[in-house]
């Protein structure tokens, strides 16, 4: 038996004993049986978990994978190297096992839910009821589905771009099933969804990346020093990104800090929490030790500590899986249906006082605009350590859109917003019309494209040529052709509302993440095009530019006289649910809110004036001074200019018939 086969025994061995150890003191092992109330039985209730940890544990192994193939591996000009597409290959297989594994969680979960044995519940019935019908269901269902995928598209990518594709791919199939679980019902839902997602995105990425280092330093392949330095890189950042997102899910599931010793959830949490501690430290030591003892040719060291941290990251799953199976602790919450669904008590009546002080932690737009300060810092901090210069200006507008958004999301405007259809309108218009102009006026390609070092290694792929490949790539072409980033800057906003995606939205806090970030990214995508200062593969005259934002404008006062003449409520469901008692009625908010849609554009259209006569005046002015340069480089004379004036001349000439 290879080391290998050895380590992936051992992790598997631990993984499992975690778990049972987590079962038991949770409570979950050994339940008590209530005579008359219908039991599973035992397998159901060990199968049940060992599903789901394999389901968890192939997910992220998969993730592992192509996350070697794509980033930690070099790459020939974008394709991929012999061991890379051995890994692609590999994540077929480890995928077809988490769809295998997602299968029988949805065979496990009917049984568990009827309280019936697995013979009991074999009836496509029972099982297409299960998959179609409960929020469970479905998004195992949809693990199914998209592990298949990967399994089929992964068996033909040989290109570093496939991989990443793969890789985005895999992520997000993470997603479903662990967001249905405890964190749905969680009262404080919005940041438990939020905590969980960066959880569980930057566990798999830390625990799949370093496990399949491990296979790749025990199977003594080549570039093992790279892909360490770089995993290594990327450790520190997943360490982070589990750690904060671990502190706001337990905020966001217990009552009190007490609730940490006092219960089972808490105990399990903090064995989770030690685990990390000492996960931290290995990391530390790795760092500090080893990957100096890979520069030197001496992998022992690195292989040896790799496999015992491997080890203890997949028990550290078995205990997340257990702690799923755990209920968290039960403290009281307000009875009302406002707070179930907002994940705060209604607030009260509108005023710009309540604006300014009623803030609301949003952890994935606070994640957001932290990222994009502080790369954006760090960008502009390099270039002056280096000596290069960056406008003051685009710094200044780059931040003033961070902090526009960091208003719109977190500030009393957001928890209006989900209230009061005129204020959503407001934050709408904000973040798709008013932070975008800031943000591409800031120049954040262009400033990454300067800071960022080209890759070591001749013909790789580091930050700054993989955003050099999106910038000229086929699908980066094709949305920011004029016609498409219109069309999708404005027939996105009268799907969105004039169709039942809106009330969805609303009612779900992905789906509130995902409209919110529409706005975003749309109204990016559109101005990039109009006033965007980096470089893009369609540059309009500036002629162009006026005539797409005048033709663009008047379809914003078109919605907003749609909305101002509609004689009935856009998401009713929603908003009376809300049981509001205080301000205007439904239909008058909505009013508001078509009012607000159709003046709102004159504000957004100000500042892109200016934009384009300032940017229109500079280029101007930039080819001035290269004629001139011109010119004193040919004594005066423009060759151009003079073949010009000689062409006339002939033909003068010709007129009078000479």
């Amino acid at each position: 038996m290879t080391r290998a086969a050895r380590l992936a025994i051992v992790a598997a061995v631990a993984s499992i004993a975690a778990l049972a150890i987590g079962m038991i003191a949770g409570g979950r092992a050994f339940p008590r049986i209530i005579p008359g109330l219908p039991d599973a039985g035992a397998v159901v209730r060990w199968g049940l978990p060992l599903s789901k940890l394999l389901m968890d544990a192939s997910g992220v192994i998969t993730v592992g994978l192509l996350l070697m193939a794509a980033a930690l591996l070099p790459n020939d000009k974008g394709v991929l190297g012999k061991s890379a597409v051995e890994y692609v290959k590999a994540s077929s297989w480890a995928a077809l096992v988490w769809a295998g594994a997602a299968f029988l969680s949805i065979v496990f979960g009917v049984a568990d839910s009827m309280g019936r044995t697995v013979p009991q519940i074999l009836d496509r019935a029972f099982l297409t009821s299960y998959a179609t019908q409960t929020t469970q269901g479905v998004a195992l269902t949809l693990v199914v589905l998209f592990g298949v995928a990967i399994a089929l598209f992964s068996r033909g990518a040989i290109t570093a771009g496939a991989a990443a594709g793969l890789l985005v791919f895999a992520m997000v199939t993470l997603l479903p099933a662990p967001l249905t679980g405890h964190t749905s019902s969680s009262p404080n839902h919005d940041l438990a969804t939020s905590s969980v997602s960066l959880h569980l995105l930057s566990l798999a990425l830390w625990t799949g990346g370093l496990g399949v280092l491990a296979l790749h330093a025990l199977r003594k392949q080549p570039q093992l020093d790279v892909a360490a330095a770089r995993f290594s890189r990327m450790a520190l950042w997943c360490y982070a990104g589990v750690g904060l997102s671990g502190v706001f899910a337990l905020v966001a599931r217990l009552g009190a800090i007490s609730d940490l010793w006092t219960s089972e959830y808490g105990l399990l949490a903090v064995a989770k929490i030690v685990a990390f501690v000492l996960l931290g430290y290995i990391g530390y030591w790795h760092r500090q030790r080893t990957l100096a003892d890979l520069e030197a040719r001496k992998p022992r060291a690195f292989t040896r500590l790799a496999g015992g941290e491997m080890v203890l990251m997949f028990a550290t799953i078995g205990i997340a899986v257990a702690l799923s199976r755990t209920p968290p602790p039960e403290y009281s919450v307000p009875a009302d249906r406002a707070f179930e669904l907002l994940g705060f008590p209604m607030p009260p009546p509108l005023t710009i006082g309540n604006i300014f002080s009623l803030w609301w932690l949003d952890l994935f737009f606070a994640v957001v605009a932290a990222v994009l300060a502080g790369l954006y810092g760090a960008g502009v901090l390099r270039l002056r350590r280096r000596g290069d210069k960056w406008p003051w200006s685009r710094t200044a507008a780059w931040f003033a859109g961070v902090a526009l958004l960091v208003f719109c999301t977190q500030s009393g405007l957001a928890r209006y917003a989900k209230v009061l259809f005129d204020v959503h309108m407001i934050e709408h218009m904000t973040l798709s019309m008013v932070v975008p102009i800031f943000l591409v006026l800031g120049g954040p390609v262009t400033l990454a494209l300067r800071a960022l070092k080209p890759a070591a290694r001749r013909g790789d792929r580091g930050p700054r040529e993989w955003i050099t490949t999106i910038l000229h790539s086929r699908f980066t072409k094709v949305v920011t052709h004029p016609v498409v980033a219109t069309a999708i800057f404005v027939a996105s906003t009268y799907a969105l509302y004039f169709t039942p995606l809106f009330e969805s939205a609303m009612n779900e806090h992905l789906g509130h993440i995902w409209m919110t970030l529409h706005f975003l990214l749309s109204g990016c995508l559109f101005f990039w095009v109009i006033i965007g200062v980096d470089p893009g593969p369609n540059r309009l005259p500036y002629v162009g530019r006026l005539l797409m934002l005048f033709v663009t404008m008047p379809f914003h006062a078109f919605f907003g006289i749609a909305l101002m003449m509609m004689g009935g409520v856009i998401a009713s469901g929603w908003y009376e649910q809300l049981g509001r008692t205080w301000g205007d009625t439904l239909l008058l908010t909505q009013r508001d809110g078509g009012a607000i849609a159709w003046g709102f554009g004159e504000i957004p259209t100000l500042i892109v004036l200016l934009a384009i006569a300032v940017q229109w005046y500079k280029d101007d002015d930039r080819q001035a001074r290269r004629a001139d340069r011109r010119a004193d480089r040919t004594g005066g004379k423009d060759p151009e200019l003079d073949s010009y004036n000689d062409y006339l001349a002939r033909l003068n000439r010709a007129d009078k018939g000479e």
